[in-house]
């Protein structure tokens, strides 16, 4: 019997993206904009697929050319006609909007697979319009994909890299040490890993990889790097990655700079346009540079190989695009907090010394979502990633206010491992104390915080006479050196443990009545946002749970593994801070509580933040991998060992789950010179029809391609077979 886990329920939240409002106001000018910028973000979200799993684009071309040809009210008829029940159909539709909204067979959040709650899929396609007009392409693109479709192998299960799981930013020969190897020559030849692959072959007894770097020129090696001898390996550098994507990408770029607002926006596309033609993370880096110039923009925008959480090693970006519209009255709020910052980063528990030597104020601006293109869509994001752009010339800090309003709305009947005294008070102030603890996440978390660097001129930019390691006393002895950064030396735990960083400064600083001040929270209205906010954390610990893997004792989410390591701590602090106990439910089943004493919040809880922050903060600065690595896998680990059976409570959570919402997005139309939204219900048949409508002017041209791209790569997926070409 398949575990349920692996099914996405027929009754999986759906909700509906507003940005009806905010696009209206817009002038024709800022539509035409953000119309050109959507285009490209959803053309380079297809990138997703190709970045996801072998089969991805298989199912995502046979479900687009089922229901290009039938809507999901048309199929159904066909559905019953070939035998399906209606709950089996919906199971279909659930599936076909799942795969659309993870752009993958993968969960984006927990990269776990999901596979079809139906045993006739086979019957559903045979019966189709779209069979019945073209038999062989569909029956070729059915035998591609089946197997994988519903194989739940072990190594099936989650994404990873070599026997730990699936992984395509590798060919399906690659190991830990071969990316370590990888990052070594990428490091030596001051490459970056985030728009690349790796691919390698046998030839002649030694190792030959492949770097694939996405952009739109397929010819041409970086002559350089023809071919590298290093280390008994070959190594090469080759353009091409995505291709025909990356064309899209940039050809829309190119349209939107016509309608660009600034000369900052125009020189920002510019360089984005270079980067995927060509494959250069440096200009990315000067594009990012012109967009943390561009303050306040009406439309605000950003694309490109972003967030390195699903890459097994950390270091490769996954695509993402997105535009939105200013929200200004939440802006606002989040304005003042920026303008506190200087005041509230000297509260953060780590000497002088390790914070930056000038706050670079960012653009803080809270967004209503227009276009999210990628494998999910965060309430919060702090951006660029790039280290050495973040430390010396800034960042941007966006909020989004439309995801915030629907993704986080609970019903106190599925409310899990709660008093019931709590349920009421979390669901009331759950939006409230969330929207502080991302604002506080964001700004001061991930833009806090220095690194010691030394440059590749063996300039520091500390004095290594003078600064101390608060935590023993001794002058600092470690920091990094020429092109290594904070991605590459910490690798594997690098975002979950920076994401720990960042929950525990907003944890720490939300217990400062100016910061609640700023978000319009006085007395004990204030108390309550920060009950619900260390409440929230310490329960989203425990659910974290679901994403663990025991048979590889490996964390599958970020930040849901960062919020694990924060229950450890809390728990660890005693003094009856928090209590979690195991317990049966009204219904027979495994249950478990956790509870929080409000009275020891800016007591016990304040001492045991400001201990572990320091310590995260200090191994972080001085680049000290050996320490800061045994300190969040110690936090990390999950045994039966010790005061509470984490294993056993892990059953329990997945007993208990509940299924992450799938959001449906608009779709902006061009009609002449203007441009129209089109919205949809928030279903599944909703969220499907979005993305047929999504791309109909060249489906078929760029199915094609999809196709062709992954066939040829086949064989890289395979380890016993040696040559990717």
């Amino acid at each position: 019997m398949v575990d349920s886990q692996y099914y996405l329920p027929n009754d999986i939240g759906i909700a509906a993206l507003d940005c009806g409002e905010a696009f209206k106001l817009l002038s024709p000018k800022e539509k035409l904009y953000a119309h050109y910028l959507s285009r490209a973000a959803w053309y380079g979200g297809l990138v997703v697929l190709l970045q996801t799993s072998p089969e991805s684009p298989y199912v995502y071309v046979l479900l687009q050319r089922l229901f290009r040809k039938q809507a999901p009210a048309q199929l159904e008829a066909v559905a019953d006609a070939a035998g399906l029940s209606s709950e089996e159909y919906q199971a279909f539709l659930v599936y076909a909007a799942g795969l659309y909204a993870n752009m993958g067979n993968y969960k984006s959040f927990g990269d776990t697979k999901f596979i079809p709650n139906l045993p006739k899929f086979k019957a559903l396609v045979w019966n189709s319009q779209a069979y019945k007009e073209s038999p062989g392409e569909m029956e070729a693109l059915w035998n591609n994909c089946s197997h994988l479709l519903y194989s739940l192998e072990d190594k099936q299960k989650q994404l990873g890299l070599g026997d730990k799981g699936v992984t395509t930013y590798f060919s399906g020969n690659c190991c830990l040490e071969d990316a370590e190897l990888a990052q070594k020559f990428l490091d030596s030849k001051k490459l970056s890993a985030y728009n690349t692959r790796l691919f390698k072959k046998e030839s002649a007894g030694k190792h030959c990889y492949e770097v694939r770097l996405a952009s739109a020129v397929k010819k041409g090696r970086l002559c350089c790097l023809l071919q590298t001898v290093v280390w008994k390996a070959v190594f090469s550098v080759q353009r091409g990655d995505y291709a025909f994507l990356m064309e899209k990408v940039s050809q829309n770029l190119e349209k939107a700079k016509a309608y660009a607002a600034s000369d900052n926006q125009k020189g920002m596309l510019e360089e984005y346009i270079r980067s995927f033609t060509y494959g250069s993370v440096d200009a990315h880096k000067e594009g990012s540079r012109f967009w943390i110039k561009d303050k306040g923009p009406i439309v605000e925008s950003y694309i490109g190989f972003i967030e390195s959480y699903r890459d097994p090693f950390g270091s490769r970006g996954e695509f993402e695009g997105f535009v939105a519209v200013v929200n200004k009255a939440m802006s606002a709020r989040f304005a003042e907090l920026v303008s506190s910052a200087e005041v509230l980063l000297p509260e953060l528990p780590w000497p002088p010394a390790f914070e930056k030597d000038h706050f670079l104020k960012p653009d803080f601006t809270s967004l209503d979502v227009l276009t999210f293109a990628g494998s999910g869509i965060p309430a919060g994001i702090n951006i660029p990633n790039y280290d050495d752009i973040r430390q010396t010339e800034g960042f941007k800090n966006v909020s989004l206010g439309n995801v915030l309003a629907v993704a986080y709305a609970t019903q106190k009947e599925k409310l899990t491992f709660l008093e019931e005294k709590d349920k009421d008070l979390y669901i009331k102030w759950k939006g409230p104390s969330f929207e502080v603890q991302v604002g506080l996440h964001e700004l001061l978390g991930h833009g806090s915080g220095k690194l010691f660097i030394q440059d590749e001129k063996g300039k520091l930019n500390f004095d290594k006479a003078e600064v101390r390691n608060p935590e023993t006393g001794e002058l600092i002895s470690s920091w990094y050196k020429g092109s290594e950064t904070w991605d590459s030396k910490f690798s594997t735990i690098a975002s979950s443990y920076e994401e720990c960083r960042a929950e525990c400064v907003g944890l720490y600083l939300c217990l400062n009545k100016q910061v609640l001040s700023i978000f319009g929270h006085e007395g004990e209205e204030a108390e309550e946002v920060v009950y619900v906010n260390w409440l929230n954390m310490v329960r989203a610990g425990l659910l974290g749970l679901e994403f663990y893997t025991p048979e590889s004792k490996s964390w599958r989410q970020a930040h849901m593994q960062a919020r694990f390591v924060i229950l450890r701590v809390l728990l660890e602090a005693g003094e009856g801070l928090v209590t979690l106990c195991e317990s049966s439910g009204a219904d027979g089943r495994p249950d478990a509580l956790i509870t929080l004493d409000r009275s020891n919040i800016h007591t016990v809880g304040k001492r045991a933040m400001q201990k572990f922050l320091c310590k995260l903060q200090v191994h972080k600065s001085t680049a000290d991998v050996e320490g800061g690595r045994a300190l969040y896998e110690t936090y990390s680990a999950v045994t039966s060992d010790g005061s509470h059976d984490f294993l056993r409570l892990r059953e329990t959570v997945l007993l208990r789950k509940e299924a992450r919402k799938m959001f449906v997005q608009a779709n902006t139309l061009l009609k002449g010179e203007t441009v129209e939204l089109e919205e949809y219900e928030a279903t599944a048949a909703g969220l499907i029809q979005s993305f047929t409508q999504r791309f109909t002017e060249d489906a078929e041209k760029l199915e094609a391609q999809l196709l062709e791209l992954v066939s040829i790569d086949a064989p890289c997926w395979c380890p016993t077979v040696a040559p990717c070409h």
